[in-house]
């Protein structure tokens, strides 16, 4: 076998020199190397905001959905939006373990995993679009996939069913992320509260703030509002519009007995709602951005342009140990667990 590089620079096809994640094409030639993993996809999780700007552009046509996706993957060698950059994970079988890996490592052939690095840098070959299930982002296919030695992976548990797995794990980094940011008596705001991310987000941040802290979940409508009060996984529910910044914020002041909030989390899968995250935030509170359609630089500017003195923390789908802290999410809660069941299996 060919010895390839720890971080896959040895399939980038241009331009030379870049990592593949930042590659505009890189090799998706299924000959592998010997430090790469070799992976028979089931699945493709589509990134939420890639998904939904796929099917913006379509108008919801499943035809067209199906031809965007091969086409991207045909030019690029990934599954990377070209509008969003974002991409998404998998889930498959491992076919065959690189020479030099096969030692260092806890996979064995025919182990069922999820990889946990983006497809915006994965090597992917689709050879076949099964069906997509655009309610849940999801593209059952046949073809196949590399996973480089520096990339991460999870081993599907026995006790929650592969596609359930696929779900959470595909947010995976979020909650993670919520337990290390969110302290005792925090009062946090999280948009997007009744996607997947925002409501395993708002069930940990309800965790962390202890009693003497409030979780407010906003919803777009008042249909999705009353599903989230339903649930009891946030204290307070709140419907407004993300597009609208000074409603959002009239609407969490309200909220908060006339007071900013200490932290906001942005789970949502749309464009230009930077400043809905950073209004109602007080200085020296926090922002969070889990959403991958967020624009950083209107981000900088808008916090800039009111004034608001913010630390915010870019979204990163790894955290230490964030894998088991997502799963055991579905373990603790039954109700987290049923909605999971019910909406994206």
């Amino acid at each position: 076998m060919k010895k390839g590089n720890k971080y896959g620079t040895h399939r980038v096809i241009e331009p030379i020199g870049s990592l593949p994640q930042s590659a505009i094409k890189i090799s998706n030639d299924m000959e592998i190397y010997d430090n790469e993993i070799l992976i028979d996809v089931k699945y493709l999780n589509i990134d939420s905001a890639s998904f939904s700007q796929l099917k913006q552009q379509a108008e919801g046509n499943i035809k067209k959905i199906e031809d965007s996706i091969l086409a991207i993957v045909q030019k690029k060698g990934k599954m990377q939006n070209p509008v969003t950059g974002s991409g998404g994970m998998l889930i498959g079988e491992v076919e065959t373990i690189g020479e030099a890996l096969k030692s260092k490592i806890d996979l064995k052939e025919g182990d069922k995993i999820a990889t946990l690095v983006s497809l915006s840098l994965t090597p992917l070959r689709i050879d076949k679009i099964l069906k997509i299930y655009p309610e849940i982002d999801r593209i059952e296919i046949e073809g196949k996939a590399i996973l480089f030695e520096s990339g991460i992976y999870a081993k599907l548990p026995n006790d929650i069913e592969e596609t359930l797995a696929l779900a959470v794990l595909d947010v995976a980094g979020a909650p993670a992320q919520i337990r290390n940011i969110v302290q005792p008596g925090n009062i946090v705001l999280i948009l997007g509260a009744t996607g997947k991310s925002g409501l395993l987000c708002s069930y940990m941040a309800k965790k962390m703030v202890g009693a003497n802290g409030k979780v407010i979940g906003q919803a777009r409508n008042e249909q999705r509002a009353e599903f989230l009060r339903s649930t009891k996984i946030c204290h307070k529910v709140i419907d407004a519009d993300v597009l609208q910044p000074i409603d959002v914020l009239n609407k969490v002041i309200k909220a908060n007995n006339g007071k900013e909030i200490d932290i906001s989390i942005n789970c949502l899968s749309i464009p230009n709602t930077e400043m809905s995250s950073i209004l109602p935030v007080k200085n020296g509170g926090t922002v969070y951005f889990f959403s991958m359609a967020t624009n950083f630089t209107q981000a900088a500017l808008g916090a800039e342009g009111i004034g608001k003195d913010v630390t915010m923390i870019i979204g990163n789908g790894y955290t230490k140990d964030h894998v088991q802290i997502a799963l055991n999410i579905l373990r603790e809660s039954h109700t987290i667990r049923k909605i999971f069941e019910e909406k994206y299996v």
